[in-house]
């Protein structure tokens, strides 16, 4: 409780230095609406302009309801410009502020259908903001992210402030794993819950924006110990045809291509795009265990090549049947080879550093994955302004075959060979089946007042196999190991029912009340073969359980559209299929790993305080927060002979976890901005009498920073650099890593086309590394993979939008109101 209290102690002392030097400023605001059809316009670019000096003083955009505001504006005279694809660009002048009239709220503003053209669709100087703050969550721009240019999502992700991704592609919030990945709102079939695969196969030139949200409502499943981050894919709403192409190719034979195409005319919208990728990704690391009972020491070196070639696309449809109903649909489809190779030299010798021996494992592994996810969507408004019932099924359909091959020799400590240890063959096969049905209610009481309720219903179920062959010298032939040849099968369920209430009891303090039941079964079934009768033998995993899930927010306003918030939200860590299969894993003979089918759910407990504070040219966020995890599941390394540990995933007691987020945003000079965050947390794993474990606790820190430069109206740079520091875990800590990407941009033929050329990893730093200490013994370990990485890329847009007069009517029914994913899951 000191930590905690220490924490919230700077960060009241911080309020209220900010508190103190607010100068006094005002407020732009309004909602932006269709002149046909009412209905609102999202994502419209508002710019206020210094009327005395002509230039642009900010620039904002609408949100998901048509709402724009824009705070920290100093008395003035002001020009109000709005543009938006497909509608004539607005000016409102003057605007006046005064010390006496600091704010003005302008209503509700009308725009006109006319002519645009997507060359021509900013017809205000900034550039788009790359930080939203919603209600319940932060919405980052991504879509400017030259850096990630040629990339995938995992490099992405990777420059989002308060995320983290490790070497293999696991991604963190706040420091910690176990975070819900959504697309477009909903969980992604292909992968088959392998989230790291679908990020290094999807391109981040197909990505609009990354929301997180750190505590969700009762509306959003509870899935995910520190919240969820939904990527929002390009779904290009621009009346006309429009497209775009790019072409990417890197050091170490890195290649992309994607394309993206959209055409909206009438009551028809329609949206592909397709994109291959062909990826080498070389690394290596060590891993040193010394075994404090037999005295024995094992130290490997490891080096490893990953080639991936994938395929993606994406297709779908919008129909506005009127200007209250839309119905949707659209497919995806993902294919990918992979060819792996690893090898591994191990040493053996004693405290003494005599030798023993040493061996060499060598793997290959050919892996072929195939996917695709369908998606069904309704939507119906109401004559009541804000009610409306949405819809959505989605099925999704995924098989993955892979052929693997192990070496491993022995040799004397003289270097001559001495034994073949193991020679095998192993077919895995993976296959499995996704569905989704949820619906969404919200019925408004009147400006201050709504009520949202829904239920959701998913079914995941997997079927997997592996037949392991071992190669026997004598007679000269493989031989079947059943030891390493099974089936497991899992069905995971889950039904849902929420209400959450939300009342604005004055102008400046309001609340929402949440409730979240669910009914989850998770059955597992594990078949092998008893090799002392020959038979097959059946183990069973049965987890039922009811829960119920509240949340409250509390918001208080501020002077100056400054905010407070207080949240609580009740949450779970489901297992996943790889911690509840109790297969043994030796692709490293002398570290195993095996699942556990009796995991227990996590039961998270999740409080935070937010404040949100605007200037003129500088915009912060800041969170204090405080995480229990009840039931937490960890892996847990034993010592099981005199060379060999085991990965066992087991529930500890309990972890709690409390820190303070800043995220700012500052404009320091025309043409460049910089945005930072710093994340400073307590950490703290309760120990575990079962497995010998003493409490493990302390300080950790991450950070990142971005930095846009605008060099001339077609040229820009951007670099980024992330930190994480050491940090603590059940059994000891990972190491700091440390990473710095930078790239440069220009604009050509007429803004049409673009040359960009990044390079990640600008100091080869990125390693990501692990120390266990237990009782039994101690472990350094590192990885690595790829290092320093340049990409040049080439994108060229295209489009024609006009609008011709005589489809007015039709196209009154198009503005169909989207916010950040559709169909999102809650």
């Amino acid at each position: 409780m000191k930590v905690l209290t220490t924490i919230y102690f700077f960060f009241f002392l911080c309020t209220i230095s900010t508190f103190g030097q607010s100068p006094e400023t005002g407020t732009l605001s309004g909602k932006l609406i269709d002149a046909s059809t009412e209905r609102v316009i999202d994502y419209a670019t508002v710019a206020v302009i210094n009327k005395s000096t002509g230039k642009t003083t900010k620039t904002t955009q609408t949100n998901t309801n048509g709402i724009f505001n824009i705070p920290a504006l100093p008395p003035g005279t002001y020009i109000l410009k709005i543009s938006f694809v497909g509608y004539k660009p607005y000016t409102q002048d003057p605007l006046i502020l005064t010390p006496a009239q600091p704010s003005l709220d302008l209503g509700t503003i009308k725009l006109q259908a006319g002519k645009s053209s997507i060359l021509n669709e900013v017809v205000v100087q900034g550039q788009r903001s790359t930080i939203q703050l919603g209600v319940d969550r932060k919405i980052f721009s991504v879509d400017q992210s030259i850096v990630s240019e040629g990339g995938s999502a995992t490099d992405l992700l990777a420059n989002v402030p308060t995320v983290s991704v490790d070497i293999d592609g696991n991604v963190s919030l706040r420091g910690t794993g176990n975070v819900r990945i959504l697309i477009d709102g909903k969980p992604s079939a292909i992968g088959g819950g392998d989230i790291a695969s679908v990020l290094q196969s999807l391109p981040a030139s197909s990505i609009e924006n990354i929301e997180l949200i750190t505590n969700p409502s009762a509306k959003y499943d509870p899935e995910g110990q520190t919240g969820i981050i939904n990527i929002v894919l390009k779904k290009n709403k621009k009346l006309g045809s429009n497209g775009s192409v790019a072409i990417s190719a890197g050091n170490r034979d890195n290649y992309n291509a994607s394309t993206n195409l959209s055409y909206r005319s009438g009551k028809l919208n329609l949206y592909g795009n397709y994109s291959y990728r062909y990826s080498n990704r070389y690394g290596g690391g060590f891993n040193n265990t010394t075994f404090r009972d037999s005295n024995r020491v094992v130290n490997n070196v490891s080096d490893a090549r990953r080639q991936n070639i994938s395929n993606t696309a994406k297709i779908g449809f919008d129909y506005y049947i009127n200007e209250k109903t839309t119905i949707g649909a659209s497919g995806n489809l993902s294919f990918r080879d992979g060819k792996d190779s690893e090898h591994i030299d191990y040493l053996y010798q004693n405290y003494s550093n005599n030798l023993d021996g040493t061996s060499r494992r060598a793997s290959t592994e050919n892996e072929e994955d195939s996917g695709y996810d369908l998606s069904l969507d309704f939507s119906r408004k109401f004559k009541r302004q804000g009610e409306e019932l949405t819809s959505n099924f989605s099925f999704g359909s995924r098989e993955e075959n892979e052929d693997e091959t192990f070496n491993q020799d022995f040799y004397q400590f003289s270097g001559a060979k001495r034994d073949t240890m193991d020679r095998r063959i192993s077919k895995n096969k993976e296959a499995g089946d996704n569905y989704n049905i949820q619906i969404d209610y919200t019925l408004p009481f009147s400006q201050e007042q709504r009520l949202e309720a829904g239920y959701r219903t998913t079914i995941r179920n997997s079927d997997e196999s592996q037949v392991s062959d071992v190669y026997n010298y004598r007679t000269d032939r493989f031989t079947r190991d059943y030891n390493l040849s099974n089936n497991f099968t899992l069905e995971d369920i889950v039904h849902a029912a929420y209400a959450s209430y939300q009342n604005q009891i004055t102008k400046v303090f309001g609340f929402q009340i949440g409730l979240r039941a669910e009914q989850a079964y998770l059955n597992t079934e594990y078949r092998n073969t008893d090799t002392a009768t020959m038979q097959i033998r059946s183990t069973e995993g049965k987890l039922d359980y009811f829960r119920v899930y509240p949340s409250i927010f509390l918001t208080q306003k501020l002077k100056n559209d400054n905010q407070l918030q207080l949240s609580y939200t009740r949450r779970v860590n489901r297992p996943r299929g790889w911690q509840v299969n109790p297969f043994r894993d030796i692709s490293d003979p002398n570290n195993i790993r095996v699942g556990n089918p009796n995991l227990k759910p996590e039961d998270i407990h999740s409080f935070e305080f937010s404040y949100m504070k605007y200037w003129k040219s500088f915009t912060l966020t800041s969170s204090v927060y405080f995480r229990q995890v009840n039931d937490v599941v960890e892996g847990i390394q034993l010592q099981i002979d005199s060379i060999t540990t085991l990965t066992q995933f087991s529930n500890l007691s309990r972890n709690q976890a409390g820190g303070l987020e800043i995220i700012g945003r500052a404009d320091i000079a025309k043409g460049f901005n910089v945005t930072a965050n710093a994340n400073v947390f307590y950490n703290k794993f309760f120990g575990s009498e079962e497995f010998n474990i003493e409490s493990n606790s302390g300080y950790n820190w991450t950070g990142n920073l971005t930095a846009n430069i605008s060099l001339s109206p077609n040229l820009s740079t951007q670099i980024n650099m992330n930190y994480m520091s050491h940090q603590v875990t059940a059994q000891g800590s990972r190491r700091a890593m440390f990473g710095t990407d930078a790239a440069v941009k220009m604009d050509v033929l007429k803004k049409k086309g673009s040359i960009s050329f990044n390079m990640r990893d600008v100091f080869n730093s990125r390693k990501w590394g692990m120390t266990t200490e237990t009782a039994a013994f101690t472990r350094q370990f590192q990885r690595r993979m790829q290092g320093r990485m340049g990409t040049l890329t080439f994108s060229y847009r295209f489009g024609n939008t006009e609008q011709q007069q005589r489809n007015r009517k039709n196209d009154r029914n198009n503005q169909e109101q989207q916010g950040g994913g559709q169909g999102e899951e809650f």
